[in-house]
């Protein structure tokens, strides 16, 4: 494992030499980096750590800050508060536009450089006047997904939408329904984040639909549950079964023929890019030309030895 990582900070190190950083120059900027997840949301310490390195090798202070159950409101609100702190730069998502532009914009106003990363769009990072966007469009992610899946020979499906008040998270399910060529209706479902809930809905609506071809979930916190389920009603490896996002749990069930594909986001760019680009931005003036689409990319079986070393951790 020391191998591995040594490997991914080389290689971190030559994607900021890329960037034209200097490491020698340390000016003590610092950024603040603000998502929508909730504590119990274990795929963003791949985020966390990204985040973690870039500052260590940049010689920046980063702080990671988020509302601890998710909720929208709670998130606006911690904005406010580190705007108020006066960050070189802010780092965040723009999980629902209509809750939180207002605060972002405040805070380009105010003279604090912003970059949106994970969701949003480049097109409404633009608008509330940040700097640039790193991320995976999430819908064109769904819709290459539903084509996959049509491909395969899927024509009915269950989301497990397990937060259903984002909506970036609905545009996964959109996309996948719209590549599919078929209507969302009600093939997605509000699981929640209890992972007993969701493995009882998921079970329920397999149940009640015993016709569904496949199962689309939107992260670990959905799609570790939905394994479970699975395995339970004895249809794991039997029914046609994607996810957005990896962890320990989906890497093993990719492996084990459970999981056909994991879709990879790559959200160690989502952390770690953004520092380098503001902390190039602030000591040399420069600045990519275009947003940064860090995915979408599908795991398979195929290649996943170095994704499992790493999955939960960078990758």
């Amino acid at each position: 494992m020391k191998s591995v990582i040594k490997k991914t900070v080389v290689s971190a190190v030559a994607a900021t030499a890329m960037f034209g950083a200097n490491a020698a120059i340390a000016e003590g900027e610092s950024y603040v980096m603000i998502s929508h997840a909730p504590d119990s949301d274990s795929w963003w310490n791949t985020i966390k750590n990204g985040l973690a390195l870039a500052g260590e090798q940049m010689d920046v202070s980063v702080e990671y800050r988020n509302p601890p159950t998710g909720d929208l409101a709670d998130m606006a609100r911690i904005i406010e508060q580190a705007a108020a702190s006066g960050p070189d730069g802010i780092i965040t998502t723009l999980a629902d536009p209509d809750v939180l532009s207002g605060p972002i914009r405040n805070a380009v106003d105010s003279g604090i450089d912003v970059i949106i990363i994970n969701s949003g769009s480049p097109d409404q990072a633009r608008d509330i006047g940040a700097l640039m966007y790193v991320g995976q469009p999430e819908y064109d992610a769904g819709f290459a997904a539903g084509q996959r899946a049509a491909g395969d020979g899927v024509s009915s499906f269950l989301c497990v939408n397990h937060y259903i008040a984002q909506p970036a998270s609905t545009e996964r399910c959109q996309g996948f329904a719209d590549g599919l060529g078929v209507e969302l209706g009600n093939q997605m479902i509000d699981s929640g984040q209890d992972p007993s809930e969701i493995q009882n809905r998921v079970m329920a609506y397999l149940n009640s639909n015993p016709d569904t071809d496949a199962v689309l979930t939107l992260g670990p916190t959905s799609a570790d549950p939905t394994i479970m389920a699975l395995d339970q009603m004895g249809l794991a490896g039997d029914i046609y079964f994607g996810t957005f996002d990896l962890g320990g749990d989906i890497v093993e069930a990719i492996r084990d023929g459970v999981i056909q594909w994991g879709i990879d986001q790559q959200p160690f760019l989502q952390a770690y890019l953004p520092v380098i680009v503001l902390t190039n931005y602030h000591r040399f003036g420069v600045l990519p030309g275009n947003n940064i689409n860090s995915g979408p990319g599908f795991v398979t079986a195929d290649a996943l030895d170095l994704v499992a070393e790493l999955a939960g951790e960078y990758r």
